[in-house]
């Protein structure tokens, strides 16, 4: 009879999200109501998984300046990790890169005509001290001209799900600063432009696959061509680096970004207590609505601050752990009729003080392993999946993420745990001739029940 009545709920409910409570309600803190971002476009992110704590216009199309070098890198990394590009490879000054890389207001580290330069040196250049020329002779050097590389960035932005995002050259300047001799395709006033979601999903995707990078970020200062008559120091534009003018405890990356069209912006990463988040701001004013650089770190310092005090990182879920009711599955075919089934790790996840409460396991089966009467054929084997465990708010709320592979890293493998031989022919014979004479018996009951 218990068989037949999971049969009967795995048919309709298996469908296959099964949402069960395992803790009391509670309320969930609004970041919305907390913060209140002086920016045109601003975001709060948990770097390790990509969940959003709050954003404002998050899928508006806004200016990003500098902050485009952050795609630059991401290609640049990409290139060296496959092997199409080396630290010590030497790079010939093109007429181009030359003439961009000398005015000094631009943020340049000027380059001679006839001079060479490792891909390191110009990557420092661009990283540290956001080196316009230098980022174009690096944009060269990958897609052969700028033109063509700008073609990548907007192909790897599709790949990467940046659904508001827009590259027209590889440095982030004003295109009109180009005077003429911007890459194919754009006008003098054609501007790059991505959401705050965008920016933040390129830095999730730049710090969590190519974590290195974060030591060049965080660098505060370096010498640009030591020992020669071209030295430049190089200040990281980055001011809330823990030792400089606005520093903050644990910020090590990652971009600014400044122009008449995009305002002053900064995209922002800092680590404590096993927690990191990701901070975008776009256009960012002060108290009396002009922006300057004190008022995008302000605006920053604002979101950090609250993401460190009124979030912890806890374990939601814990390793092993039986949804009640559905601590066994029915097997067929087997030396059992049933085998217990359990997460095969822990779920920790960032989430709002005391917030713990708020949130349910979900239960998802795997449909290729059930049949349509939710049971597994034997053999089985202790730690094969069945399905999955996430967590969502009892509430009703949804959480939202920047990526779909953020998203997995709050969910655990539900697993076998313990194996299940598959029965010997005679076994499953006697099992087939009681279950056939079972059926009988039934049916003439039902029909002796019904004569009176």
């Amino acid at each position: 009879m218990k068989k037949q009545v999971f049969r009967k709920f795995a048919a309709g409910a298996l469908a296959l999200t099964l949402s069960f409570s395992l803790f009391g309600g509670a309320k969930q803190a609004n970041a919305q109501a907390a913060l209140n971002v002086n920016a045109d476009g601003a975001i709060l992110v948990d770097a390790e998984t990509g969940k959003i704590l709050y954003e404002k216009n998050g899928e508006s199309p806004l200016g990003v300046a500098s902050m485009t070098k952050m795609m630059t890198e991401y290609l640049l990394l990409d290139a060296v990790k496959r092997g199409k590009v080396k630290w010590d490879q030497e790079y010939s000054v093109s007429d181009l890169v030359y003439k961009m890389s000398q005015p000094r207001d631009l943020s340049n580290v000027p380059l001679r005509k006839d001079g060479k330069y490792t891909v390191k040196e110009l990557y420092e250049a661009m990283a540290i001290y956001s080196a316009n020329g230098a980022t174009i002779a690096l944009a060269e050097i990958i897609g052969g001209s700028e033109s063509n590389f700008v073609k990548m960035m907007n192909e790897k932005a599709k790949k990467l799900g940046l659904k508001h995002t827009k590259f027209v050259n590889s440095c982030g300047l004003n295109n009109r600063d180009y005077h003429g001799e911007q890459p194919e395709g754009s006008g003098p006033e054609d501007e790059n432009v991505m959401s705050p979601e965008d920016v933040a999903t390129l830095a999730f995707h730049l710090i969590n696959e190519y974590p290195d990078v974060l030591k060049t970020a965080s660098t505060p200062m370096k010498v640009f061509r030591e020992g020669t008559d071209d030295r430049i120091v190089m200040k990281n534009w980055n001011w809330m680096l823990p030792s400089l003018v606005y520093g903050y405890q644990g910020m090590d990356g990652l971009k600014t970004g400044t122009t008449d069209f995009a305002g002053y912006c900064f995209t922002g990463t800092a680590s404590r207590d096993g927690k990191r988040f990701i901070t975008v701001v776009q256009n960012a004013v002060g108290a009396n609505g002009n922006g300057d650089y004190k008022s995008r770190f302000d605006e920053t310092r604002k979101m950090l601050d609250y993401a460190f005090s009124t979030t912890t990182k806890e374990e939601i879920v814990p390793k092993h752990y039986q949804v009640k009711g559905h601590k066994t599955i029915p097997v067929i075919k087997g030396k059992e009729d049933q085998v217990k089934i359990y997460t095969k790790s822990a779920i920790d996840m960032v989430i709002e003080n005391g917030e713990k409460n708020n949130y349910k396991p979900v239960l998802v089966l795997d449909k290729n392993k059930i049949n349509k009467n939710g049971e597994l054929t034997a053999p089985i084997k202790k730690g094969e999946k069945i399905g999955y465990l996430t967590v969502e708010p009892k509430n009703g709320d949804k959480i939202k993420y920047l990526t779909a592979e953020g998203q997995k890293k709050v969910q655990v493998d539900v697993v076998a745990a313990q194996d299940v031989e598959k029965a010997n022919w005679f076994v499953l014979m006697m099992r087939g001739i009681g279950n056939f004479f079972g059926d009988v018996w039934d049916g003439i009951a039902s029909t002796v029940k019904g004569w009176f």
